[in-house]
């Protein structure tokens, strides 16, 4: 008996169970139309859900925070400020960290809430202005349950983020209305800048009240150093000839002129304050300022549809895997699988 040199390979048996690469393929041939058609049938959901929803739109500005020296008072006097309980530091702006959090602040979201804008609703008349919370319309039981209520929907549509680099602060402002969100972006730093100018103004005035009477007890004290050297001087004539009258006559002047330099610089310091009380140059410099967006922040309609579909074609496979899966265990083990249907349905039931 010959044997033939070329023998056909015998493939291994498969373990009862396994499943191959291409029994998977078969799978997803066989339930094609649920394989396709699921995905597709998310992508047009998601198409014609970001066609009707509510587009949203983003309007930016940004800001640098001033860092001025600011004046100060000489470190003599500034001691005794502070002996009086009174802070008169007026160095620097502050950090755009702060000015941050100043934005997220319920007291300036407040303000801008009751800011009157140019109402850009389709049922309101040309021209009409309108508070952000009339707008947004926002409902409570009373004035300050709407504000509350407001804040918490304004926080949400406001974002605020530092560059700690270059210390540029940036603010951005979601409405479904472009106009709005450049209106409100910029109603925020105008905020920012005039609670600037009343912080500073009011350090200023309490600055120079201090000034003020300690520049009157200057003046005062002054005036007794000279009327004490004048009278010393009045009452000995000869004094140069004496030297322990000169002595005196030396200690007298120096106290003068020490009570001259300090009435001096409270004047100084005094002038500088009054200017700086009415002063009310901006500390925040506006890099650039919001206009109203051309482009919508959201939807992303070819995002969504693209996410949609993809989380469809995931749905689909899974769905395809777990159907075969009973159909197989219908035909091979019938009782338990019809056990298992009688239990389902005598759950549902029990829901119903």
């Amino acid at each position: 008996m010959s044997v033939s040199s070329s023998q056909t390979p015998i493939s291994p048996e498969r373990a009862p169970g396994e499943v191959g690469l291409l029994d998977l393929v078969a799978i997803l041939v066989r339930r094609w139309r649920l394989v396709v058609g699921l995905p597709l049938a998310a992508g047009v959901l998601a198409a014609v859900y970001s066609l009707v929803a509510t587009p949203t739109y983003r309007a930016t500005t940004t800001f640098v925070p001033e860092q001025s020296s600011g004046t100060k008072l000489p470190g003599n006097l500034a001691g005794l400020a502070g002996q009086f309980g009174v802070s008169l530091d007026m160095g620097g702006g502050s950090s755009p960290q702060f000015y941050a959090a100043m934005v997220r602040s319920r007291e300036l979201m407040e303000q801008v809430l009751v800011t009157p804008y140019a109402d850009p609703r389709e049922e309101a008349p040309k021209g009409a202005k309108a508070d952000l919370l009339k707008i947004l319309e926002v409902e409570g039981e009373n004035r300050a349950d709407s504000l509350e209520d407001g804040v918490r929907q304004l926080y949400g549509l406001t974002t605020v983020r530092v560059d700690d680099e270059t210390d540029i602060v940036r603010l951005s402002v979601d409405s479904r209305y472009p106009d709005l969100a450049a209106a409100v972006a910029n109603r925020y730093v105008v905020l920012l800048n005039k609670f600037n100018a009343e912080s500073r103004q009011t350090q200023a005035g309490q600055r120079r009240r201090f000034l003020e009477e300690r520049l009157d007890e200057g003046r005062q004290q002054l005036r007794e150093a000279e009327d004490a050297l004048r009278g010393f001087q009045e009452a000995n004539r000869g004094w140069q000839q004496s030297p322990t009258l000169s002595l005196q006559e030396a200690r007298l002047r120096r106290q003068m002129q020490t009570r001259q330099e300090v009435y001096q610089t409270l004047n100084r310091e005094f002038l500088s304050a009054r200017i700086e009380e009415v002063n009310n140059t901006p500390l925040i410099t506006v890099v650039d300022g919001a206009v109203p967006p051309q482009t919508r922040e959201a939807p992303k309609r070819k995002l969504v549809v693209l996410v949609s579909m993809l989380l469809g074609a995931v749905a689909a496979v899974a769905a395809a895997f777990a159907l075969e899966f009973l159909a197989r265990a219908r035909h091979r083990e019938p009782g338990e699988f019809e056990e298992l249907s009688r239990a389902v349905r005598t759950l549902r039931r029990r829901e119903a």
